[in-house]
């Protein structure tokens, strides 16, 4: 039963309207999606597309000082009757810190992950000229904990682990600053080896989130080189004592009861603090999932994605959900979404 955060994303945004003049901004990578479906259901006063960073601090300059803002990059704002979107660009890479002493950051603790802390910029997971200079994050560690005294972090990264030598410079001069904090992050299975996951444990990290790859059974080959990545990562993570959660999908395109059988084999195989079994994949503008559906003969609009719309191949839709449950019952650390 996926509930969509929109509608009290809705109420948030109109209660903020009834109690403030403030200058209502939404953003991130689901805004970026359907900008002007979000923007037109929401009802902000501007949005922001894409890596926003840069943006979203020269927004909030501008807006200070009075000036015209309707020239920055990804900018979503209604004029007339129409709603305009500026053309994005690349972030810079400069990143002015976080005003975390506004918040209560007492809630952000209570919720488990850590304060998030940005490593990496989205987009190529490998791509040396999205990551940010190690010291750097370090140094915002340092003040973090110093001013705020702040302990636990959220290592925010397209895969932690790409590219494997980086990885391993920041674990070792996070070792070298010797802040003794604990932080989590998400890795992608591949390109990970003993020593990383060592390093890793050494320097303070708690909790690891493996991605999960497989996403298409159409490719039986692919689908087996897949779970093998994914179960040499996971066995890494055991050996070197690193606590990890994995994620598996079931019901994509392609999908029978053998593909199903197989992911099942690797999940009984290892041994999570958390395995996440979800049935469906959400559908997306442009996504493998939504022209499948739409090659079944399903008929919507992209704006009808929206909202949680997901698919499920038709060869398990009847009795995917039982079986997942039945054996999860014998397992106590899955859970079936």
């Amino acid at each position: 039963n996926p509930q969509s955060v929109l509608p009290i994303t809705k109420e948030i945004t109109d209660l903020v309207r009834s109690i403030s003049q403030a200058t209502i901004v939404c953003g991130g990578p689901a805004f970026s999606i359907l900008p002007q479906d979000c923007y037109e259901y929401i009802g902000p006063d501007l949005g922001i597309t894409g890596s926003g960073g840069d943006s979203f601090s020269d927004l909030a300059d501008r807006l200070e000082r009075g000036e015209s803002y309707k020239d920055l990059p990804g900018l979503v704002y209604r004029e007339a009757d129409s709603i305009t979107v500026t053309e994005q660009q690349s972030t810079s890479g400069v990143m002015r810190p976080p005003r975390l002493e506004e918040l209560d950051l007492n809630r952000y603790a209570e919720a488990g992950f850590g304060i998030g802390v940005i490593t990496k910029w989205f987009g190529n997971q490998s791509a040396r000229q999205n990551l940010r200079p190690i010291q750097e994050v370090i140094d915002e560690v340092k003040d973090l904990k110093q001013r705020l005294g702040l302990s636990k972090f959220f290592f925010i990264a397209s895969g932690f682990n790409l590219p494997p030598d980086h990885a391993i410079s920041f674990c070792q001069t996070l070792i070298d600053a010797d802040l003794n904090i604990e932080w989590n992050t998400g890795l992608v299975p591949e390109s990970c080896d003993r020593e990383l996951i060592d390093l890793m444990k050494e320097s303070g990290c708690g909790l690891v989130i493996i991605g999960d790859l497989v996403v298409d059974a159409h490719d039986p080959e692919d689908l087996s080189a897949r779970l093998d990545q994914m179960l040499k990562v996971c066995h890494l993570c055991e050996k070197g004592d690193l606590p990890y959660t994995v994620g598996q999908t079931f019901g994509a395109p392609g999908e029978t009861r053998k593909t199903v059988e197989q992911k099942l084999v690797f999940l009984r195989d290892i041994n999570p603090a958390v395995a996440n079994l979800r049935v469906g994949i959400r559908m997306l503008p442009g996504s493998k999932s939504a022209e499948q559906a739409r090659s079944e003969g399903q008929i919507f609009n992209d704006g009808d994605l929206l909202h949680p719309t997901f698919y499920v191949a038709r060869s398990v839709e009847d009795w995917i959900v039982n079986h997942l449950q039945a054996e999860a019952s014998h397992n106590p650390h899955w859970s079936v979404d």
